[in-house]
């Protein structure tokens, strides 16, 4: 009977160190680093189950002990709360960080640029061209980018330059309609503290005004100064005659040369020819811009001349303007 006793204690004690030793590996195991010398990217679409992950990650030898790594899944409830997205695995995660980056959504971010002074086409182009952004819009419908950006007519300008973070599976249409928001957002903060006196109906001209101003300005010190310029010529009845809005007139017919007869060209952006602002902005203004064409400098300006090296030479009267076109432009063709 006492020897029976003693093998049956054997026995648990033999059990409890097992028990022991496979907890142990077990902690061990789903706290050691996977397999991996570099970076991975993986995919969880949804749907997908955390041991299907774990299957797939164990078939590409990344987890050598998938049992473990299901059994943690398992007790720790977070199988199930898993998240679709891209994820970035490095080199030192462990299976146990693993599934709490799958459960707290830590996806991989990527960024597309939209640039100042760029049109909404060219944006769209970037935003198209990112192998990470799914395309559902066509470029050459008007309307449904019209209707998407809740604009009355061709929505140029009114998405706001600057880098968007995205994750894998955004739409252009997501990035389109971030931008636009950021754009109402920062035009909606400059309007509030704008100067008094402007000769804009609504802050759609202001933002006109700043893609102009955008396009005009090659030193970022002169924004304000051009800004001026535009702003008393409105004031004054003058014709802005500005040569970014004629060129966008011309859309596809332009062709790197601005002649004489461009200038005479009757279109809606000709501003040589038209009286106030042409209908829509030209640009995607930037908040520095947007910023100058509710805060114009002072002076009596009316003119300026590019002088070939960024700058610009501004001029009180049409005589010291048509002086500086001489000296700084001579020989241009124009």
């Amino acid at each position: 009977m006492t020897f029976n006793k003693q093998r049956i204690l054997l026995w648990l004690y033999i059990l409890f160190a097992c028990t022991v030793l496979r907890g142990l590996f077990f902690v061990l195991n789903i706290n050691s680093p996977l397999n991996l010398e570099e970076s991975v990217l993986i995919e969880v679409t949804p749907g997908t189950t955390y041991t299907r992950i774990v299957s797939k990650l164990a078939s590409d030898g990344i987890i050598t002990h998938p049992f473990d790594s299901r059994l943690h899944g398992r007790l720790s409830g977070d199988a199930n709360k898993i998240q679709a997205g891209e994820y970035e695995l490095v080199p030192g995660i462990t299976s146990r960080d693993l599934l709490a980056i799958l459960v707290a959504g830590d996806v991989v971010f990527h960024q597309v640029a939209l640039l100042e002074g760029w049109t909404l086409s060219q944006a769209l182009e970037v935003i198209q061209g990112h192998e990470m952004i799914e395309i559902t819009l066509d470029p050459n419908d008007r309307e449904s980018l019209q209707a998407l950006l809740g604009a009355e007519s061709y929505p140029e300008g009114l998405v706001f330059p600057d880098t968007y973070n995205f994750s894998r599976g955004t739409t252009d249409s997501d990035i389109l309609l971030r931008a636009n928001n950021m754009m109402d957002q920062v035009l909606a903060e400059e309007w509030q503290s704008r100067d008094v006196g402007l000769p804009y109906n609504s802050p759609y001209d202001a933002l006109i005004m700043a893609s102009i101003i955008e396009k005009e300005t090659g030193l970022a010190s002169e924004r304000q100064q051009i800004a001026g310029v535009f702003i008393r010529r409105l004031q004054q009845g003058m014709r802005l005659q500005t040569d970014p809005t004629v060129i966008y007139g011309l859309g596809e017919e332009y062709d790197g040369n601005l002649t004489r007869a461009d200038l005479r060209e009757l279109t809606p952006y000709n501003t040589y020819r038209i009286n106030g602002l042409p209908p829509t902005p030209i640009a995607l203004p930037g908040r520095d811009s947007i910023f100058a064409s509710l805060h114009p400098d002072q002076s009596d300006t009316l003119y300026f001349v590019a002088k070939g090296d960024g700058s610009h030479y501004f001029s009180n009267s049409l005589e010291e303007h048509e002086q500086a076109v001489r000296q700084y432009q001579l020989g241009d063709g124009q």
